[in-house]
């Protein structure tokens, strides 16, 4: 059965999400989110689009294209993944001091696909778990968003390291 929660904005997915803190994120880690992350040819090339950035808390979109599909007008899996990628490493370094990051990576993602996204814009909603000092833990959901509802089509686990 699938999981149905309001949604018109970024924020009725946070809500989804749980609630988290507006704190503001440096601007240098801002400036290397959008650079690199949101910049980075394969996000352009899937058409990712930063929504929300604060300390631990990240909302990414991701409108439909026929492009992004696998069969008919369902979602391709890697793309939802790739989305979900993108969102906790960008939770990962929002919390960052801008002067003790010179990269991170993923070092593990464990996704839970529960509902085909069909034919629908994508809301990645990426919160931190557990920082570290150089391992941070966030969980992801995307939500296939409609007029008036959005539907959890996946939720992740992600490990990333800093360094």
């Amino acid at each position: 059965m699938p999981i149905l929660v309001a949604a018109l904005s970024g924020a009725g997915a946070a809500a989804a999400a749980g609630s988290h803190a507006a704190a503001p994120v440096d601007p240098r880690i801002r400036q290397t989110v959008e650079q690199v992350l949101m910049g980075s040819p394969v996000a352009r090339a899937l058409g990712i689009a930063l929504d929300v950035l604060a300390v631990d808390h990240v909302e990414l979109l991701l409108p439909f294209s026929p492009a992004n599909v696998t069969v008919g007008e369902i979602v391709h899996g890697g793309v939802i993944a790739t989305l979900i990628d993108v969102a906790g490493a960008a939770a990962a370094a929002s919390g960052c001091e801008a002067g003790s990051m010179r990269g991170g990576a993923t070092g593990s993602l464990n996704i839970q696909y529960l509902e085909a996204a069909r034919a629908a814009s994508l809301r990645a909603v990426a919160s931190v778990l557990r920082r570290g000092r150089r391992q941070v833990v966030s969980e992801v959901s995307v939500y296939a968003e409609s007029a008036d509802e959005a539907e959890l089509v996946a939720r992740a686990l992600m490990s990333s390291v800093l360094f």
